[in-house]
């Protein structure tokens, strides 16, 4: 008898430890929505708005990876739309006015990507410049350069065979922007978990200046952080121009808001230091579940900017106050 009581308690003990973890109760928090878009419409279970639901969260999910790499080291990269719509322009030039084959035009897309986030980085970790300021500032010139070679017109006339990355399917069931976000899932997490690159970044977010006393390259690190978070965003722009088979100077816009969004839902500390990459995942879930449902619902679009907002406000007050407990 006493040893059944010690197991009901044991089992109790270890519910209350489960209901601590972040990405637990974000997980939760994921059922309860997806329940309540099935009670409020019966079009979100059909498997065309499933598919559909799949394809948008991918985009989001693979931004918001490099989000989290960012923000893990106390930054913020309010460029990632911008560096969608720029990459994304220059594939488009690339394939339909300069006679490029797919391949290197996509190779391009993501040394661009990179690009932008080395410059990132580097203004940050040696010019001192805070990072809001420094990827706000970015978040309008590669804009600008897209717009000023477009006119503000959509690049068409890719060739047919790049439509597979955005609108292909693996096995004829998966999509194959899902079966990207998953590989770029599984990469952040060995980076995250199981690598010394993940130590430092998570080192860097909870006390720089020890890990700089240490003898780790703090400014190498963050610049690294930086290039991982326009590296991901240059995949979604290749995912987003397949699709599209157009180049958009205007694509993008808010995309560094459902990234936040996603990456502080899955528990990860604006503050940096603390968080995972599955909690992402299934912060970029609940968005795109919920920018899903709310479409379906016929929620006016700018009030579903305005549950943005809310969501991240809430989502960053519940995260400071277990800090600061």
């Amino acid at each position: 008898m006493a040893e059944l009581t010690k197991n009901k308690s044991k089992k109790r003990w270890n519910f209350k430890e489960l209901l601590k973890v972040p990405e637990f109760i974000t997980f939760m928090g994921f059922l309860v929505l997806c329940l309540a878009m099935i009670l409020f419409t019966d079009r979100f279970l059909s498997s065309t708005n499933l598919i559909n639901v799949a394809r948008q969260i991918s985009i989001n999910a693979i931004i918001a990876v490099g989000m989290t790499f960012v923000i893990l080291t106390s930054g913020i990269d309010l460029s990632v739309g911008a560096v969608m719509a720029f990459s994304g322009t220059v594939m488009a030039a690339a394939m339909a006015n300069w006679g490029w084959n797919p391949f290197f035009a996509v190779l391009i897309g993501l040394a661009l990507g990179m690009l932008i986030g080395l410059v990132n980085g580097s203004l940050v970790s040696f010019a001192k410049m805070p990072p809001i300021i420094v990827t706000l500032a970015m978040m309008e010139i590669p804009r600008g350069l897209a717009l000023l070679y477009t006119g503000g017109y959509p690049l068409s006339g890719l060739p047919a065979s790049f439509s597979f990355l955005g609108r292909g399917y693996l096995f004829n069931v998966i999509p194959i922007p899902v079966v990207v976000m998953l590989i770029v899932y599984i990469i952040a997490y060995i980076l995250l978990n199981h690598l010394p690159l993940g130590r430092y970044i998570y080192a860097i977010g909870g006390n720089e200046e020890a890990v700089r006393l240490s003898g780790i390259k703090v400014k190498k690190y963050k610049i690294i952080a930086y290039v991982v978070s326009g590296f991901t965003a240059a995949i979604s722009s290749i995912i987003l121009t397949s699709r599209l088979m157009s180049g958009q100077p205007n694509a993008g816009v808010g995309f560094e808001l459902d990234a936040i969004a996603a990456v502080v839902l899955g528990g990860t500390d604006i503050a940096g230091g603390r968080g995972s990459i599955i909690g992402t995942l299934i912060g970029a879930l609940i968005m795109g579940v919920l920018n899903n449902g709310l479409n379906l619902i016929g929620v006016s679009p700018y009030v579903q900017r305005v549950f943005k907002g809310l969501i991240i406000i809430v989502a960053i007050y519940f995260s400071s106050k277990k800090k600061n407990s």
